[in-house]
């Protein structure tokens, strides 16, 4: 059982800290930076939780709103097992796994599947995709794509651990799962979209977006128009 009496002990006022084996390292390490990442990615899917349960459950009209109960349960399930898989996952990046204590439990195989099971079940809910998508839509969807752009820049870095400090300093099942979990938070947010009835917002082509002036005429118009009002 873990007990906490106090956060602040100063000893990482030096500009280093501890590995779970008690090791002592600068905080620029590349390890810690993978930590880091995980902690930020962790975050992140707090506030996609967040973003999921504040979905209205009606429309302004008073309407059912569609799909919205849906992602409440189903989102919110799904992302806090993420939450614990991806705490157990920094714990386990913030140790050489030769070092890695007896007790530890390790995400394995099991956690890695289940993502691609919940992304087979959700793709047979959307319609296939004919064109790249902007990292945008609803606040649940875009946080989601925040999440996913986090996820792939902690796989850059257990990459690039694993160059510093060999093959054998991170499992190969690590990098499996956290590929895997980016392609999972791209497929929820394209569930979401399709459960709540949202168009998604897709990429044009710079040859096919027309001429683009930008917005200053827009800006004018809308200072005219202020104009006038004042005058009436």
């Amino acid at each position: 059982m873990v007990r906490i009496d106090r956060v602040h002990t100063g000893s990482g006022d030096g500009g280093k800290s501890s590995l779970v084996d008690g090791s002592r390292r600068l905080k620029s390490d590349l390890r810690f930076s993978v930590v880091g990442d995980c902690d930020e990615l962790n975050s992140i899917i707090g506030l996609a939780r967040m973003e999921c349960l504040r979905l209205p459950m009606h429309h302004q009209d008073g309407g059912e709103r569609k799909g919205a109960g849906r992602v409440h349960f189903i989102c919110d399930s799904a992302l806090s097992r993420i939450q614990h898989e991806l705490f157990d996952l920094g714990a386990e990046l913030a140790c050489p796994p030769e070092n890695l204590p007896e007790y530890m439990v390790l995400i394995d195989d099991a956690q890695a599947e289940t993502l691609v099971t919940d992304m087979d079940a959700w793709l047979t809910q959307v319609e296939p995709l004919t064109s790249f998508i902007l990292p945008a839509g609803g606040p649940p969807q875009a946080v989601l794509h925040h999440a996913r752009t986090v996820t792939r820049r902690l796989e850059r870095g257990i990459v690039m651990l694993r160059e510093h400090e060999g093959e054998e300093s991170i499992r190969p099942l690590v990098l499996k799962y956290v590929n895997r979990l980016s392609d999972w938070l791209f497929v929820m947010s394209r569930w979401i979209s399709a459960s709540l009835g949202e168009e998604e917002m897709l990429w044009l082509p710079l040859g096919k977006r027309g001429k683009e002036d930008g917005i200053a005429n827009s800006i004018l118009r809308q200072v005219e128009h202020d104009n006038d009002l004042d005058e009436i």
